[in-house]
């Protein structure tokens, strides 16, 4: 399958504790990146990640919910992280325990639900 996909193709087998193939598989199978929800591995994108944020910005603005595009801004908050001289195959997310992290997507979440709460 991952060598029927385009140039350059990028894998994210998430399923823990066995992705739906090994990151060496899917390199050797033709992908440019692979991630898995692993810490073994490299490029773990697991929601342990963003979860201690999430929880903190819902009890500091006392939020009752996020919507998608809140996430999709965490998102793009934890990739700005990794800048782009360190960005390579093997690095596109910061490490789980990344100090910066919390403070990031805190921040940006914070804002977004603010933002929210004030166009309501």
């Amino acid at each position: 399958m991952v060598n029927s996909m385009n140039q350059d193709a990028i894998v994210f087998a998430l399923s823990n504790p066995d992705p739906e193939i090994l990151p060496q598989d899917a390199l050797k199978a033709g992908a440019r990146i692979a991630a898995t929800g692993r810490s073994d591995f490299p490029n773990q994108i697991n929601n342990a990640v963003v979860f201690p944020s999430v929880l903190r910005a819902l009890l500091d603005t006392r939020a009752k919910g996020l919507d998608e595009d809140m996430l999709v801004g965490a998102s793009y908050a934890i990739a700005s992280l990794v800048e782009r001289p360190h960005l390579k195959e093997d690095y596109i997310i910061p490490k789980i325990n990344d100090p910066r992290i919390l403070s990031t997507v805190v921040k940006t979440l914070k804002e977004a639900i603010k933002s929210s709460q004030n166009s309501q």
